[in-house]
């Protein structure tokens, strides 16, 4: 015997030799004790015994577990890792941590995505907390097909345009947002997207809502072709956010269903009911109805009734705000100094700042949470990134909770749902667990990014993301004064089999994080 083989490895030889008189005799190296367990693609709902083993779920069983850990869960819910499918800050430290703490194991950037996509990737291996994956940005491509300039260190616009370090660094522009491209340019920004595919994107995010006027549909029909064509989805924020004609928010959604109908490939149309406001009824039903005939389309919702974006934003202009959202500049808030803008005020951001953060509301209360608690939407947060007081982005994985300005949902968007299940009766709190897990990995998987059919479930094989939370105490902390606020009542959460976060704090420097790639990378 070598001098290598460790205690542990001694216990498991010893313990494996009596598996056949006692299974559950084995000393796995997580147990998770007493805990309501819920599977919602089982419908398994009972309190029992979770082992772990080498980052998977090895065994459910009444019996008594063994375990180099061990946890009592009593009075906790056992729950797959939240899988939030909107994230713009995956790959910052300090959103990592808030994410964690809402229950997120997977958090995922596919509204915008990221270029170049295998460098996004690469920055994250072997350092990250959370499992990470992205989409192809055809925002980022786009930009650097228009202006060549542009050389991106952090591969994602948003964080490019947010930290004024890498604005300058990179050399992004608007013209993404305001120039509409050549034939020339179209077929080269197709063929780099197609490249970006095949480099493990995981489909093509479409954010034609800041590119409304620059965007043209040969380019989205493009788009949703080469999704059909790899068998991926694309990721959707319409091109209008209005609920009149003639940019009516369902007509934006149609213009990728119809790609959809022609080409094949996914669609998940992302914060939806900011963009469908009081057609958010009609456009669920037109999504089911498109999912009655096959197509593989989802509808995504956020549980806030304001956004958070950019003072340029498209749908900002108050020809659509005032007009077809039924807003006015008092609707929209400036982020640093919380204060409503005014008329003048929006015109000078426009014309001195246009990139500076703003929130604005948008649906009503109601038609939110009609949205939220219909059968098939997802939950997704649109994580933003939060500001620190002197104007830089918070980045640092140390960065203090307090004190940080944006928008409250990086923070609070699972926990928010949790505790709107328990005080509101929004929605039965399985199929509440199963918008945050299970459904969102079901429609990835079923687009092409075969690992998800180990996520999302708490099943015996499935990867051990595993998120433990007090359904009667789970809330979200954050608000529009203290935004980076973390939510409590989720004391645990497990990636990949190891915790990462033990008693309500995050563990620092534990790495267990997995990329998630399209299965074209094969």
């Amino acid at each position: 015997m070598t001098n290598t083989m460790n205690v542990k490895q001694l216990k498991k030889t010893a313990l494996a030799m009596m598996v056949a008189l006692s299974p559950s005799a084995f000393a796995y190296d997580l147990v998770i004790m007493n805990g309501r367990v819920m599977d919602p693609e089982t419908g398994m709902d009972k309190v029992t015994n979770v082992a772990v083993d080498n980052g998977q779920i090895v065994e459910i069983t009444d019996l008594t577990l063994e375990g180099d850990k061990v946890i009592d869960a009593e009075g906790l819910v056992v729950a797959p890792g939240f899988i939030d499918t909107h994230s713009h800050v995956v790959a910052i430290p300090v959103m990592q941590k808030l994410a964690l703490r809402n229950g997120v194991t997977t958090p995922l950037a596919l509204e915008v995505g990221a270029y170049p996509i295998t460098n996004w990737y690469a920055r994250l291996e072997g350092r990250s907390q959370t499992n990470f994956g992205a989409s192809v940005s055809a925002a980022g491509i786009r930009t650097k097909v228009l202006n060549d300039k542009y050389q991106t260190r952090t591969g994602t616009m948003i964080n490019d345009i947010f930290d004024a370090k890498e604005t300058k660094a990179s050399g992004v522009s608007g013209v993404a947002l305001t120039d509409i491209a050549t034939s020339e340019q179209i077929k080269k920004i197709t063929e780099m997207v197609d490249k970006e595919l095949k480099d493990g994107g995981l489909g093509i995010g479409v954010p034609v809502g800041y590119m409304s006027k620059a965007t043209t549909m040969t380019e989205t029909k493009e788009w949703q072709r080469l999704a059909g064509e790899y068998g991926v989805p694309t990721y959707l924020h319409g091109r209008f956010s209005s609920e009149l004609p003639p940019t009516s928010g369902l007509l934006s959604i149609q213009e990728m269903l119809s790609s959809v109908g022609v080409y094949g490939g996914g669609l998940l149309v992302q914060h939806m009911h900011q963009q469908t406001l009081n057609e958010t009824p009609e456009a669920l039903k037109m999504l089911d109805d498109a999912r009655g005939k096959g197509y593989k389309v989802m509808a995504e919702i956020y549980p806030y009734n304001y956004g958070a974006t950019i003072a340029a934003a498209d749908y900002l202009e108050p020809s659509n705000y005032q007009r077809n959202m039924g807003r006015d500049y008092s609707d929209i808030i400036e982020t640093e100094t919380m204060k409503p803008l005014t008329k003048e005020r929006y015109e000078q951001l426009l014309k001195e700042n246009p990139g500076a953060s703003v929130m604005f509301y948008g649906a009503t209360n109601d038609d939110l949470k009609n949205a939220l608690a219909h059968e098939s939407s997802i939950i997704g947060s649109d994580a933003f990134p939060l500001m620190k007081s002197n104007g830089m982005m918070a980045y640092s994985w140390n960065t203090p909770y307090e004190g940080l300005q944006g928008h409250p949902r990086a923070a609070g968007t699972q926990a928010r749902v949790l505790k709107m299940v328990r005080e509101d009766d929004l929605m039965p709190l399985m199929l509440a667990v199963s918008k945050m897990s299970y459904m969102p990995a079901r429609f990835l998987e079923e687009n092409g990014i075969e690992q998800m059919s180990k996520k999302g479930r708490i099943q015996v094989g499935a990867d051990a993301d595993i998120t433990l939370f007090d359904p009667q105490t789970v809330a979200d902390n954050s608000s529009l004064k203290e935004p980076g606020l973390p939510s409590t009542g989720i004391p645990y959460v497990v990636v990949n089999g190891t915790v990462v976060v033990e008693d309500s704090k995050v563990l620092e420097g534990v790495f267990p994080g997995q990329a998630i790639r399209n299965s074209l990378t094969k």
